[in-house]
């Protein structure tokens, strides 16, 4: 009698068996890893360039603020409505101790720790006219009042990260306070006043051919506001960009304008 042995055969399952190794499996985590790694990295350079654009537009805001009110003001030193009802005489009398007659404007070296210098400025408005003050108000009472504004500008003590603001103080010709003082802009860190005057040459002529600081035209004996034409000043603000580490020339950025006094400016 014959006896027939079978095989017995694997299932082709088993035979066929796929997948993928630790290796492989190591190797996709590694570039997945990078492929997250860049597009992490782009992310946070997109952000990165988005909050620096909106860090030096708020410095941009901040310097055509700062100078637009200042030059608002200065550029109306000496002004006074209607000369056949009031003469530079009435408009600027003379204030013991303050102002001179005829005076329009003065500046002064501000104490520690308040930095830069300080610059004041009158000038007499009539009721309607719309000339604005350095609050930004304008004189609302009827057509034909009068009110003298006279208007400072000056740098408030630095806070802890050094920052100072710009403030405008507002009183009448009598000295009494219009309002209180109010924050213009901040992230200041100085502000130089030159005023351009006229020390020589011929009469009839007020172009600046001098520019001093506040201490040295308050030096002169007999120190004459009134022939300040034009002002130059030099904000000073940080500088949002600045590295901790940045030299300190690199962690301010100036901004400077030349404002002529509308009364003096050019040839008389």
């Amino acid at each position: 009698m014959t006896t027939t042995k079978h095989r017995m055969r694997a299932p082709r399952s088993r035979l066929r068996q796929g997948g993928v190794t630790l290796i492989e499996l190591l190797v996709t985590v590694i570039i997945a890893l990078f492929l997250l790694a860049g597009v992490g990295y782009m992310l946070q350079n997109t952000r990165r360039a988005y909050t620096n654009q909106n860090q030096l537009q708020q410095l941009q805001d901040s310097e055509r603020l700062a100078m637009t009110l200042l030059a608002d003001v200065i550029q109306n030193a000496g002004y006074f409505p209607d000369p056949t009802q009031n003469t530079v005489d009435t408009a600027l009398p003379a204030v013991a101790g303050t102002w001179a007659q005829e005076q329009a404007i003065s500046g002064a070296a501000q104490t520690a720790p308040a930095p830069g210098d300080a610059i004041t400025v009158r000038y007499m408005t009539t009721g309607g006219d719309g000339v604005l003050n350095c609050l930004g108000g304008s004189n609302t009472q009827a057509a034909g009042t009068t009110i003298t504004y006279v208007n400072q500008f000056y740098l408030t003590a630095p806070d802890a990260s050094g920052s100072s603001t710009l403030q405008c103080k507002l009183t009448d010709g009598a000295g009494t306070a219009i309002g209180t003082p109010q924050d213009l802009v901040t992230g200041l860190t100085n502000m130089q006043i030159w005023f351009g005057m006229k020390k020589g040459g011929a009469a009839g002529d007020n172009s600046v051919d001098t520019y001093m600081r506040p201490s040295e035209v308050a030096a002169i004996d007999d120190p004459d506001w009134q022939k300040v034409t034009s002002v130059r000043i030099q904000l000073t603000f940080q500088n949002p960009l600045a590295a901790p580490s940045a030299p300190a020339a690199q962690k301010t950025i100036n901004f400077e304008r030349v404002i002529a006094v509308m009364n003096r400016a050019g040839v008389t």
